[in-house]
């Protein structure tokens, strides 16, 4: 076999603590560089990986779907390389290999089967690897500060948004790409709303992420409501916490007001899943809420019932979009091809 091929070369032994299964555990990886192989690799590390994957899909185009697992399995694998190690030493090493098989990648040279997958996406859709490079830029950062045991990561919000533009935003990005779509204004509002995902996710996470060792929240933040790091490990969130929980869920609530006129104008084959997300982000924001922004003591999430009612009107979205797509003279928006 292809020593390039081989998992074990771009991934750290899996760790014990307790995350969903590697992607490298989901789904045997293909002993060769064969195309087809390596796109229904890329379809099971995604819909075993994450449960809602199927949902999502059915609300794009069916000519997107594979792009979509490609991409997703790309993303996820590389997440895996920095979490799934107890070194970041050895997480460093494994993400370097990896950058290196993704440039082989952009180079037309893709030699592991997700590569082979992701290749044919960039260039059917001519996507720009910037976006990709980025994500393992930020999946380097993380690691960085583990292996110098910086726990608190940022001084203030727009250092925490200069993180998210790498580990979020380029996400949103990627996927516009693959309806071409290449308008700044979307391009914006689509950073927007990948921002606001990654920052609820961090004030919902806040203990996890505290006994990790990592604390995203700005330090300028955590003097201003008069908190410390160790607050964020404790069983039950203090009046400061809860109200630098507060003013994080403002901001989230920010992130999605700014991007929301992407579900109007963005590529009508995405709107409804751009909505699916924002709407789903905004839920989350809620749980927090009615939490009393108390996210020490549980974590907020979304009960099935607001689940099934976001994907309901997804879907009643995209039906009523696919309706309107067929009426004449519509117009498509700026920068779609």
């Amino acid at each position: 076999m292809n020593p390039a091929v081989s998992s074990s070369a771009a991934r750290p032994l899996p760790s014990s603590h307790g995350r969903a299964p590697a992607a490298w555990d989901l789904a045997p990886l293909p002993p060769s560089l064969d195309r087809g192989a390596a796109e229904a690799f890329c379809r099971l590390v995604a819909e075993r990986h994450y449960e809602n994957f199927s949902v999502v899909t059915r609300l794009v185009p069916a000519r997107l779907r594979q792009d979509f697992a490609n991409v997703y399995a790309f993303c996820r694998w590389s997440d895996d390389l920095a979490d799934e190690s107890d070194d970041p030493a050895a997480g460093l090493a494994a993400l370097e290999a990896w950058r290196r098989g993704l440039h082989d990648c952009l180079g037309g040279r893709p030699g592991h089967p997700l590569y082979v997958a992701l290749d044919a996406t960039i260039r059917r859709h001519h996507l720009d690897g910037g976006p990709f490079l980025d994500l393992l830029d930020a999946f380097t950062e993380d690691l960085t500060f583990d292996r110098e045991r910086v726990v608190v990561r940022y001084p203030d919000r727009e250092s925490l948004l200069a993180y998210c533009r790498r580990s979020a935003d380029p996400v949103g990005r990627i996927v516009l790409g693959l309806e071409g779509c290449t308008d700044p204004a979307a391009l914006r509002q689509s950073d927007a709303i990948c921002s606001g995902l990654q920052l609820v996710n961090f004030w919902q996470d806040l203990r996890r992420d505290r006994l990790a060792g990592r604390v995203y929240v700005p330090q300028s933040d955590l003097r201003r409501h008069g908190v410390s790091a160790d607050d964020l490990a404790a069983d039950r969130a203090s009046p400061g916490v809860r109200s630098l929980v507060a003013a994080g869920v403002e901001w989230v609530g920010e992130c999605f007001a700014a991007g929301a006129a992407l579900e109007r104008t963005g590529p009508p084959s995405l709107r409804p899943a751009i909505a699916l997300f924002r709407s789903g982000g905004l839920a989350i924001a809620a749980a927090i809420e009615r939490s009393g922004c108390d996210t020490l003591a549980s974590r907020p999430t979304v009960s099935s019932i607001t689940k099934a009612w976001l994907v309901a009107r997804a879907v009643i979205a995209m039906a009523l979009g696919r309706r309107s797509a067929a009426a004449p003279g519509r117009a498509m928006p700026v920068g779609v091809r």
